[in-house]
């Protein structure tokens, strides 16, 4: 594994699920552009750290995000047999631009 910060913006909403002995996970799925600037990369990610699962609950579908934690890249197969990039990424640190201004106001 690897750590990382990985910018993109979410696909789709993220979910709340149930864990084992009555705890909780928080998943989501990030599009994130390729260092080519055309391309985007698949970020599965899931968070156990309850302020990251908080942070990504806040926001919706097409919400640019910053994520921070370990990575581990894959590769996957779609219906027409092409292999794509993806990413399974456990978040740590979450930040929006709705951090970013909270933060800026009450000086934190």
């Amino acid at each position: 594994m690897l750590d990382a910060l990985v910018g993109g913006r979410l696909y789709g909403a993220p979910q709340r699920r149930p864990g084992k002995a009555e705890t909780t996970f928080v998943t989501a799925k990030l599009r994130a552009t390729a260092g080519d600037n055309e391309s985007t990369v698949l970020v599965n990610v899931i968070a156990f750290d309850e302020a990251a699962a908080t942070a990504l609950l806040a926001l919706n579908d097409g919400d640019t995000v910053a994520l921070s934690g370990s990575i581990t890249p894959k590769v996957w197969t779609d219906k027409q047999g092409i292999a794509r990039p993806a990413i399974d990424m456990v978040a740590h640190q979450v930040m929006s631009a709705y951090q970013v201004g909270r933060s800026q106001w009450n000086g934190d």
